[in-house]
């Protein structure tokens, strides 16, 4: 990996035990000397780059409630999806402000008193360090609300583990079951071994989801996802079955079918589409056949546009939530 050299920007203190010097925060352990300026294959500094944070009513009902997510939305990804509805944020860096750990703080503490259930990390993997310190720091200063990770899972089994006791829902989008598609649509090698250690290391360090009966909100497990891709790219029968025989059918499951061919997939013709209905369909059957007790599908006639944020509106780029 070829890494650049920017200015030196704020950042974590230099530590000889550092992560991000060499990095090694997420799987591809790219060796780039983020405190130092270099970046590798994310492009960011060793600063807490945050592209969108405020209150988001779009997640699954058990984190909505009535008050919503309060979703920090960071920049980059780990991944680069040919068909990521956030490229804007992940690969075109639309938005993207360098976070102190005071500052994120302050506005959690802030979403937090506008009535937030949850404070939501999206796309975290390539900040794990900077967002420790900043979840230590908030929660110092009075963070109350649960912590839900979001999260391609592309992660460092290090970096999962160094999270441990800041995070209470663990919420991985599990992409592929070949690694050969996910080298294709994602660039990301080695991805589904990477992914599916990652699930098993949550299951671990949270168990099975957990449901308050009275306000019908998690309170601490993991809920994976599952993005249903035309034409079985996304392997879900597989998928599934590693889900439920390996991380058990008491974690939540959201089968998604809001797959819209964004950005880049226009060039695989195999993607440049919608998803049938009786592809959807299919994989809600497969779902419900292997008996997971916490299944959530999606109204395919309602999803796709619904979903797609536009973060070129700073202030709220999800128009319908």
């Amino acid at each position: 990996m070829k890494h650049t050299s920017q200015p030196k920007r704020q950042g974590l203190a230099r530590a000889e035990d550092s992560p991000l010097a060499p990095c090694r925060v997420c799987p591809r352990r790219c060796g780039a000397d983020r405190l130092s300026g270099e970046t590798g294959f994310c492009g960011l500094s060793a600063g807490l780059h945050v592209a969108w944070a405020g209150l988001h009513f779009g997640e699954e009902p058990c984190f909505t409630g009535t008050g919503g997510v309060a979703n920090f939305f960071f920049s980059s990804c780990s991944l680069a999806c040919v068909y990521c509805q956030n490229h804007q944020i992940s690969q075109g860096r639309a938005q993207d402000t360098l976070y102190t750990k005071e500052r994120f703080a302050r506005e959690a503490l802030l979403l937090q008193a506008r009535g937030a259930c949850f404070t939501g990390l999206v796309s975290p993997s390539c900040q794990g360090p900077q967002i420790r310190e900043a979840l230590v720091f908030a929660k110092k200063s009075g963070l109350k609300t649960p912590v839900v990770y979001n999260t391609s899972a592309y992660d460092s089994l290090e970096q999962l583990r160094a999270l441990d006791g800041l995070v209470d829902v663990w919420m991985p989008d599990l992409k592929y079951a070949d690694e050969e598609m996910a080298a294709r649509y994602s660039k990301a090698p080695g991805y589904v071994a990477a992914a599916r250690d990652a699930v098993l290391e949550m299951r671990k360090l949270a168990g099975d989801i957990q449901i308050d009966p009275e306000t019908g909100l998690a309170v601490r497990g993991v809920w994976a996802r599952h993005l249903v891709l035309p034409g079985g790219v996304s392997g879900t029968w597989e998928t599934l079955c590693f889900l439920a025989l390996e991380a058990g059918t008491g974690i939540g499951l959201s089968l998604m079918s809001q797959y819209t061919p964004l950005h880049k997939a226009g060039e695989y013709p195999e993607i440049a589409r919608r998803l049938l209905p009786e592809e959807y369909a299919e994989a809600v059957g497969m779902a419900r056949s292997l008996g997971f007790k916490h299944l959530l599908v999606q109204d395919l006639e309602e999803s796709p546009d619904n979903a797609v944020p536009d973060f070129t509106d700073t202030k709220q780029p999800f128009k319908r939530f």
